[in-house]
């Protein structure tokens, strides 16, 4: 028989609906609570109510949930320390946009072998993300599905939309209706302009077509979101976290009516694509800050277990404590950063008292 559809389409299944996994991994009282409060701090920080810095950590991609969970017990632990000076909020990312091909992440292939289990990848993410958040921090991630965020979404404090998606309507949509602050990553040449557009389209109403909590597909009818700011990632030609970007880039937010809210990403391009250069981006970041700098309102950093990455091989055993995507820095120098930045920081304060 002659068809017009699917042809393409080799197999497909049903989805447990958003509500039925929501239902069967709910969020407790008290994590609801901590969520809404963790999404305040974040807000306070970027509308200047709070002078401590956000501070966005942890590994390019989660691929072992336990070993995420022995990062998650550490960062808690240093987050104790340096709460005066930090907001911190750990990295838990669980797709990953692809250039071409490769593993696209947690979700879509729990198993790292291409057989492509995301129901079972959805349920793993859903349940570290709840251990994370009553071990005691936040969770920021990357929404790249739009369908996944209504899996997910409840249960983050911070998200982030890449470089290739910023100019995407459906992803500017989607940051319009999320109930946490969004940073919108500059565009992948280093330019600006992608995504202060992005940050103005998502401040608007929107309507589009998604997954309802029941799996069935409606229509969303959002408000706008005013907590959507700028991420600086660096871009091809140069790195875009030195004081003449950040001076350049206010002035441009000012022009186009956006309130200067800056996040400076210390990896990827910013680093050359370099795990070691993440410590020189850091650190001319804190001596803008302590400078007086007060557009800057966070820091993110690639952190894991053990320093540098380890490639994806199906049936090669990984070491659980190692990226398999970008390279990240091993958690003792983690720990330096993150001390001598509040450090640095705390002069900072006693100077403006």
């Amino acid at each position: 028989m002659l068809s017009t559809n699917n042809i393409n389409i080799s197999n497909r299944s049903v989805l447990s609906s958003p509500g039925a996994i929501r239902s069967e991994l709910p969020l407790s009282l008290d994590a609801v609570k901590r969520i809404v409060c963790d999404r305040g701090e974040i807000c306070d920080i970027l509308d200047g109510k709070s002078d401590r810095i956000l501070a966005i950590v942890g590994p390019c991609s989660i691929h072992d949930p336990d070993a995420a969970l022995k990062y998650a017990e550490k960062l808690k632990k240093l987050k104790g320390e340096i709460s005066d000076v930090f907001k911190v909020v750990m990295r838990v990312y669980f797709e990953k946009p692809r250039t071409t091909v490769g593993w696209k992440g947690l979700i879509n292939d729990p198993d790292l072998n291409g057989s492509y289990n995301i129901e079972k990848g959805i349920f793993i993410a859903r349940k570290l993300l709840l251990r994370i958040i009553d071990i005691g921090l936040p969770a920021a991630t990357e929404m790249l599905d739009p369908i996944l965020a209504q899996y997910l979404a409840d249960a983050v404090s911070w998200a982030a939309i890449g470089a290739r998606t910023t100019e995407a309507q459906t992803h500017r949509q989607l940051g319009s209706g999320v109930s946490m602050p969004v940073g919108f990553k500059n565009a992948t040449d280093g330019s600006f302009q992608t995504a202060l557009d992005a940050i103005k389209t998502a401040a608007s109403k929107h309507s589009f077509i998604g997954v309802l909590e029941d799996g069935h597909v409606g229509v969303f009818r959002t408000c706008g979101n005013p907590y959507c700011h700028i991420v600086l990632r660096g871009g091809t030609m140069s790195p875009n976290y030195g004081a003449e970007y950040i001076s350049f880039l206010k002035v441009l937010m000012t022009k186009e009516h956006i309130a200067p809210r800056i996040v400076v990403d210390c990896s990827h391009a910013n680093s050359h694509k370099k795990f070691e250069n993440q410590s020189v981006v850091f650190h001319d970041v804190m001596e803008q800050i302590a400078g007086g700098e007060d557009a800057i309102k966070g820091i993110m950093l690639e952190s894991y277990l053990k320093p540098g990455a380890q490639k994806l091989k199906i049936g090669c055993t990984l070491d659980p404590e190692l990226s398999v995507t970008d390279g990240c820095i091993g958690w003792e120098e983690t720990e330096s950063l993150l001390r001598e930045g509040a450090e640095k920081l705390r002069s900072r304060v006693k100077v403006k008292e």
